[in-house]
């Protein structure tokens, strides 16, 4: 019986353990914010590498794409910064039809009905979670060489 009730405790205190989530310091998350930015830009470099040997891209091509590249980098952050109000409106527009979609499940539902429900939803959400982060960590994309070959004149 002890050993029962030893097992259950030590259960529950691994169960309280795992569903503590630290949320990130502020260094912590500058530091991967660098470490992701390094990454970028690394894999940029080696994208810019692949496309130089499987096109035998000369240097003034090289850097005429680099050029290219970062002007439309620039253009895409200008169209975020410019589209950021629309997207805060947007959210914040998503988060009260939210609540007003809960207030009214509310009013149908029993109370015993609402609470099953909300669990529902929200073990739903964790798995969304869990997939879109096992999605995430499948690693980068798979870069295949271009086929340069020239097709068979069969």
């Amino acid at each position: 019986m002890k050993k029962l009730v030893l097992a259950i405790a030590f259960i529950g205190m691994g169960s309280f353990a795992m569903a503590q989530q630290v949320t990130p310091e502020p260094q912590d998350r500058q530091a991967k914010r660098a470490e992701m930015k390094e990454r970028f830009q690394q894999r940029e470099q080696e994208h810019m590498a692949q496309m130089q040997k499987d096109l035998n891209l000369n240097q003034a091509q090289v850097d005429k794409i680099k050029a290219l590249h970062e002007k439309r980098k620039a253009e895409m952050k200008a169209d975020f910064e410019k589209n950021k109000d629309q997207r805060q409106a947007k959210m914040e527009e998503m988060k009260a039809k939210r609540a007003q979609m809960d207030a009214d499940m509310k009013q149908i539902l029993t109370p015993q009905q609402y609470d099953k429900w909300q669990a529902d939803r929200k073990a739903k959400m964790e798995e969304r979670k869990v997939a879109m982060k096992e999605r995430g960590m499948k690693g980068g994309r798979m870069h295949k060489p271009m086929n340069t070959a020239a097709p068979d004149a069969n």
